[in-house]
């Protein structure tokens, strides 16, 4: 492999990372604040990317169309068993897909879609050829994590989330509503993968069944992530994306499962490090 080649896969690598970024941290931010491991955030995105085609004039229409999505579906599906376990909400989760999956196959269909780029200029860095919407995936990637974290760190409504994601039980003694947290909680997880699926849609054109392979990228890049910083989460999903890239050349049959296998001694070592505690009830 030449140093050609391998720079056009790092840039491949940078771009998905970028997406899987996005819906990462919506995934981290989801389970902190409700418990709920969010199978459906892949729907968000290929959702985003279709209803772009649909409205291909109108991208910031199609957010909009797709962020009440999440406080919708928490209240319906998951805000009833708030109190259940970890893997009550999850079953609960594959059952939100798998309807979402069929509400795309109806509204969208089954042939895949591709929108039009947001910059439609090539560049170049140096000899290699970078795409505008390259540019624009990373650039908007990296506007929205600043105020994803600016949200957080500022906001008293951040504040909050960050209080019902470190400790339900002392957020509600402190006055601080965790039932609607949990429903705001999912705004902005529709939002991230709206967003990313605007990012996405002219790379990766979308099918109506394609959300759960790339919301299973995006659990691995939280696994890689963890509970630390957005730009260390942010990092950890560029490693979920670079792998990806190389081994789609040199192990294009077995690309995805050597990326899902990435998560392997991540999970044996956190394991071994952190010693098992009761949920806050």
């Amino acid at each position: 492999m030449d140093s050609t080649i391998f720079l056009f896969l790092v840039q491949d690598g940078v771009i998905n990372g970028a997406i899987y970024a996005l819906a990462a941290i919506a995934l981290v931010l989801v389970f902190a604040v409700t418990r709920v491991i969010l199978v459906p955030q892949g729907e968000f995105i290929a959702f985003g990317a279709m209803t772009v085609a649909a409205f291909e004039a109108g991208r910031t229409l199609a957010i909009a169309l797709i962020v009440p999505m999440g406080p919708m579906l928490y209240r319906v599906a998951f805000a009833p068993m708030a109190q259940a376990s970890v893997l009550v909400l999850l079953i609960a989760a594959f059952g939100v897909h798998f309807s979402l999956m069929g509400l795309g196959l109806v509204f969208f269909g089954a042939e895949g879609v591709a929108t039009q780029p947001l910059i439609s200029r090539d560049f170049s860095l140096g000899d290699i050829p970078v795409t505008g919407q390259s540019v624009a995936v990373v650039a908007t990637t990296v506007v929205l994590l600043v105020v994803f974290a600016l949200f957080f760190e500022r906001t008293l409504l951040g504040k909050a989330l960050r209080a019902c994601s470190s400790n339900r039980l002392g957020a509600r003694l402190v006055g601080v509503p965790t039932a609607l947290a949990g429903e705001i909680a999912f705004a902005p997880a529709a939002a991230m993968g709206a967003g990313a699926g605007v990012l996405a849609g002219p790379i990766i054109p979308p099918f109506y069944d394609s959300g759960f392979l790339i919301g299973l990228k995006a659990f691995v890049a939280a696994i890689l992530g963890g509970r630390v910083s957005l730009p260390l989460r942010a990092r950890a999903s560029g490693r979920a994306g670079l792998p990806r890239a190389v081994l789609a050349v040199s192990a294009s049959n077995f690309k995805e499962v050597l990326v899902f296998g990435l998560i392997l001694p991540v999970l044996l070592w956190r394991s071994l490090r952190a010693p098992a505690h009761a949920e806050d009830e």
